[in-house]
């Protein structure tokens, strides 16, 4: 079965870091991306990786997010350090790089469950 399964979600006050983590399993994870959706707004994106470990990153978190892919664990990482009020969503990891849509996930892809993320001032 195909899968993708987010962890490491939670509460931080503003300043604090979390480490989101997302396995894959029933397919080879050779990039990923990382989105984020906020109650009354648009599904955005975070960060992504390639398989060559190139990376992309939304301007919002350059500097204070870092993406990581682990081949060996079939996972990838998003690092959050420096957290901020605006950083508050739901965090979803998807196989796809390139997703440009409204909501997520979408109904194509494979997409996690997502992982709340809530950000106190």
């Amino acid at each position: 079965e195909v899968q993708l399964v987010e962890s490491g979600g939670g509460a931080v006050q503003a300043g604090g870091s979390l480490r989101l983590s997302c396995v894959a399993s029933g397919f080879t994870l050779d990039g990923a991306g990382w989105y984020r959706q906020a109650p009354g707004d648009d599904c955005k994106f975070v960060a992504s990786i390639n398989f060559g470990g190139g990376t992309e990153y939304a301007d919002s978190v350059k500097g204070r997010f870092t993406i990581s892919l682990d081949n060996a664990k079939n996972t990838v990482y998003l690092q959050m350090n420096n957290m901020k009020p605006e950083d508050a969503a739901v965090y979803y990891c998807s196989n796809d790089r390139l997703f440009m849509g409204i909501s997520c996930p979408p109904s194509f892809g494979y997409w996690g469950q997502g992982t709340q993320v809530t950000v106190s001032s």
